[in-house]
């Protein structure tokens, strides 16, 4: 399995090696409790039969996987079965491995010939979007990009301060306008410098919530419709951030945020913290959009460009 960084160039062995550990780390509740009910599931189990399906479906239910992603992962192995005449129980989990990365999706790459090229940030609050906002900065800078940061959420004090101390302890640029500016402003004052100075990447934070009647997938559109007068294609990424911790609830808010503005890219914070890590292939395959990052940790370097076997094989590691 090939590893690559943002831009593709591959990884060094060492980081790869470091980067699954953390990934095996993160995911080690959500691992240890996946496990101990698929051996209840299978248990006094030679074959999978039907009696091993219903009992794998409440497993994978109960695993914040989702019901509808559930009954495709099943009927995926009752056609394997079918196929395939015989099927131990002992095969159980690498079939679950093949049939849950196949339903994944890889993340988009980035076009290193856009330049810069804009990303815009949405999400709850509370999810970890500055946070993320942050290491993904941190990252493209440690691949010799030059980043520009724009603080859009301008309902929230808190988020203007949390992303400037960010900006600071990563070394890139800030453009700000202060607590109740108007955030496409900000925005078009972010795409505009950032261009004018010739940075690769410009990240854009947004708001969670509205602290007045304005709706706010109204105000994410006005904010991408501002910046294209800068950038005609702007934004080139749309990524919404889901707290993986909060299992179904993040399925509620992709549900949400897709509906209102064309997400194009996932990221799952808090993975180390939860034991719902299976939300993350309810997520992707229900909505159709990629994970393209996971957090699995507090570090600043604790977040991963997601690679859909490297997590299928962490979460059902033996």
């Amino acid at each position: 399995m090939a590893f690559f960084g943002l831009f593709g160039k591959k990884k060094e062995e060492t980081q790869v090696a470091s980067e699954k550990q953390d990934l095996d780390q993160g995911l080690e509740r959500s691992r240890s409790g996946l496990f101990a009910k698929l051996k209840l599931a299978v248990a006094g189990k030679s074959t999978v039969d039907d009696a091993v399906l219903d009992h794998l479906e409440e497993v994978l239910v109960t695993s914040d996987v989702g019901v509808e992603t559930t009954l495709r992962i099943i009927q995926r192995i009752q056609a394997r079965v079918a196929r395939d005449k015989y099927v131990g129980t002992s095969e159980l989990n690498a079939l679950l491995r093949e049939e849950i990365a196949a339903l994944m999706k890889d993340p988009v790459p980035m076009d290193p010939a856009v330049k810069p090229y804009v990303i815009m940030v949405v999400g709850v609050n509370g999810v970890g979007k500055t946070t993320t906002i942050g290491k993904l900065a941190h990252a493209f800078k440690q691949e010799g990009k030059n980043v520009v940061l724009g603080a859009a959420d301008t309902f929230r004090a808190a988020a203007v301060d949390q992303l400037r101390i960010w900006s600071e302890r990563v070394g890139v640029p800030l453009v700000q306008q202060g607590m109740g500016a108007d955030p496409a402003a900000v925005a078009y004052d972010t795409v505009e410098h950032a261009r004018a100075k010739g940075a690769d990447i410009v990240i854009i934070d947004t708001a969670g919530r509205l602290h007045n009647k304005v709706n706010l997938m109204s105000e994410l559109t006005k904010v991408r419709n501002v910046m294209r007068k800068v950038i005609p294609d702007a934004p080139h990424e749309v990524l919404l951030v889901l707290d993986a911790s909060t299992g179904q609830n993040a399925v509620e808010q992709a549900r949400e945020f897709t509906k209102a503005t064309d997400v194009t890219a996932l990221a799952l914070t808090k993975l180390d913290g939860t034991a719902k890590g299976g939300v993350a292939i309810g997520i992707s395959e229900q909505f159709g959009v990629p994970i393209k990052y996971l957090g699995v940790g507090e570090g600043m370097h604790h977040l991963q460009l997601f690679d859909k076997k490297a997590f299928v094989e962490a979460l059902f590691k033996e």
